[in-house]
């Protein structure tokens, strides 16, 4: 060990910040903070090209704690380099509207580049940071002038390894070549239940190997070591490095250190003071002398580094100015200035067509009218863009050309969705994705954290139900469509043709705080003629596709493929209007007076039919009412046999609308 006393006492703030936060919360994991301290040291200290008075510097380098259990090791860092997080946040760790959550929640504390806790993801949204700044790197920089030039840095642990996720973006992340991504993994041998080699037994060095990543082994506690190790990664720019820090979990605790009471409970009252003195600190509870606070400082060096980028960027304005606008309108999030109106033409062109296609091939057209317009899109598909139609004449994957706008990301639902989101997050995009609404499944837990955070991603889902036919139960959707709707945040859109199409489109790409999720048919829908104030009307969530003929009697709600059967109910009904709801979460947010407008209160028979989980629709027709859709799981056979089968016709809405009258 060559880590001199004084650098050891520098990373010590860490362990014991950590460990009285999770004290005084009486709730917290201590051991990952106190384990990861001399590599954060390090990291942060000498690597970590950032600003603590300007978080949201363009060219910062990233930093993702992907085992964000550990929260406390990035808040002592945040409030140690003079992030606006005081020694009081950390105080209130766990507590309520605390900017100190359990784990690391965007939003909360400034410098948070990413929500972390869901094992696995932290390294895929890092992924997602890594592929962001390579091709935006590709679109702008110019050979004598460099304005997009950082590094992302990921912590993960044995958990985020043994995730199936970790997987699927490692191995994309070799195959793209992702060199300026540096991942340190705290090799401690504890999870909660224990000694994991009794079910990690993995050989990591030779699986990062096989992914093509550079593996490098180091003592996690060695400073010399961890930055060499750290140096080497930054030299390799064609592969990302692994550094598997072999490290002491809760290092510092006499009797706790390199178990799994330190993984998920404070140390103790007693405990911390025999840390105290093992550590030689003897500065009471939240208490950082103030030479060390001086060591830990960033902000001269970081507003000096911003600085120097900002001449720079200077530069390449004078000389590139049409680039350097472009980079700063999609850095800032926002659409080109035309572009709404842009829409609309299409949007009104697509309307005069009047087209009979699959909501999926609308979708494509879309794509093939707003690409071209939108250079920020970064489209991509779980290997089924021949089904799911994401691929317009436009694109180009960045497997071929770095400065492309498409990524080929296999058969990786999970892992491309979260990496969506670190696009997102990064910033100069918006993602997009794709797979079989069936296999959104597999991408569950990355799309509730798309909602979370906030992030616009467009989640494209083709195949919406068992109108895709042969392919039986396995691939066709039931349940799926209420599990998105149920989402907070996410706005889902089914829409019935291919106007619905491209307004859920474009609101989804104008949409800033939150995702959106495209339901889109395999099968061809009929087109749906409306009047100029219905079109206008799409845009709300829901409207009056069909007024009623006389005297208002009762309520058709449909949504997708299932909006021509309403219409086809509708021509034998009298005193009947019908309702498409192509987006209900955007449809609740109108105002009362709109809402009673679309479906007056007082009109209590009502019928819902979705060739979906019925379950959703109660909500929208009563007690009273009926909902027509599935209660199972579908069969394999044509289309046409199975919502005959299923009592998904015509003739069933009829006979419901006549019985709720």
């Amino acid at each position: 060990m060559t880590t001199p006393l004084n650098e050891r006492r520098i990373a010590n703030a860490i362990r014991v910040l950590a460990m009285d936060a999770v004290q005084q919360a009486n709730s917290g994991h201590p051991g990952a903070p106190m384990g990861m301290a001399d590599i954060a040291d390090v990291v942060w200290r000498e690597f970590l090209n950032h600003n603590p008075s300007n978080p949201q510097w363009a060219n910062r380098d990233r930093f993702v704690l992907s085992n964000g259990h550990g929260s406390m090791l990035q808040y002592a860092l945040l409030h140690l380099t003079g992030y606006d997080l005081s020694i009081e946040d950390l105080k209130q760790f766990r507590q309520l509207h605390a900017k100190t959550p359990g784990h690391p929640e965007l939003g909360y504390a400034p410098g948070i580049e990413t929500t972390t806790g869901p094992l696995g993801q932290g390294i895929a949204n890092a992924v997602g940071f890594a592929i962001a700044e390579k091709t935006l790197a590709a679109q702008f920089n110019k050979a004598d002038l460099t304005v997009i030039d950082h590094y992302t840095y990921c912590f993960l642990g044995d958990g985020c390894l043994m995730e199936g996720i970790s997987h699927e973006v490692c191995s994309l992340a070799g195959t793209l070549n992702l060199g300026k991504l540096v991942a340190y993994y705290d090799d401690n041998g504890i999870s909660i239940d224990g000694e994991v080699e009794g079910w990690f037994s993995d050989d990591t060095e030779q699986r990062f190997h096989a992914y093509g990543w550079q593996v490098l082994r180091v003592d996690g506690h060695d400073i010399d070591a961890i930055r060499e190790a750290t140096l080497t990664a930054k030299a390799e720019s064609n592969k990302p490095t692994l550094i598997i820090c072999k490290t002491v979990i809760g290092l510092g605790s006499p009797n706790k250190q390199g178990k799994e009471d330190c993984h998920g409970a404070p140390l103790g009252k007693d405990e911390i003071i025999l840390t105290r003195e093992a550590l030689g600190w003897n500065e009471d509870a939240f208490v950082v002398p103030a030479e060390i606070y001086a060591a830990w400082d960033a902000k001269a060096k970081g507003q000096q580094s911003e600085q120097a980028w900002n001449e720079i960027f200077a530069q390449y304005q004078a000389k590139y100015p049409t680039e350097a606008a472009e980079l700063k309108r999609r850095i800032a999030g926002d659409l080109p200035a035309d572009f709404a109106a842009q829409a609309d033409q299409f949007i009104a062109e697509t309307n005069a067509k009047g087209e009979t296609i699959a909501t999926r091939k609308a979708s494509q057209n879309t794509l093939q009218a707003f690409g071209p317009l939108l250079p920020e899109l970064l489209g991509g598909s779980a290997d089924l863009a021949g089904s799911n139609l994401t691929l317009w004449k436009g694109c180009e994957g960045i497997q071929d050309n770095p400065a492309g706008n498409y990524i080929h990301y296999g058969v990786r639902e999970f892992g491309m969705t979260a990496i969506a989101n670190g696009l997102a997050l990064h910033g100069g995009f918006i993602p997009y994705v794709a797979t079989f609404l069936m296999f959104m499944e597999y991408a569950r837990n990355a799309v509730r954290m798309s909602a979370l955070m906030k992030q616009r991603v467009i989640h494209v889902y083709t195949h919406d139900s068992i109108g895709l036919g042969e392919d039986g139960p396995t691939h066709q959707p039931i349940e799926q469509i209420a599990s998105l709707r149920g989402t907070p945040n996410l706005n889902t859109w089914r829409p019935a043709d291919t106007v619905e199409t491209a307004i859920a489109w474009k609101s989804g790409l104008q949409r800033q705080d939150g995702p959106t999720a495209l339901i889109l048919s395999r099968q061809n829908l009929p087109f749906q003629n409306r009047t100029a104030e219905q079109l206008d009307n799409i845009a709300k969530g829901g409207y009056v596709l069909a007024a009623e003929k006389g005297e208002l009697k009762a309520i058709i709600i449909a949504t997708g493929s299932e909006v021509d059967l309403a219409m086809q109910a509708y021509a034998e009904l009298d005193g009947v209007r019908v309702v498409s709801i192509p987006c209900a979460e955007i449809f609740v947010q109108q105002d009362a007076a709109y809402r009673e407008a679309v479906l007056p209160a007082q009109v209590r028979a009502r019928v819902a039919v979705e060739a979906a989980h019925v379950d959703y629709w109660w909500k929208f027709v009563g007690l009273d009412g009926k909902v027509i859709g599935m209660t199972t799981y579908g069969e394999s056979a044509p289309a046409k046999d199975l919502f005959k089968h299923f009592g998904i016709t015509k003739d069933a809405v009829v006979e419901a609308v006549k019985a709720v009258i």
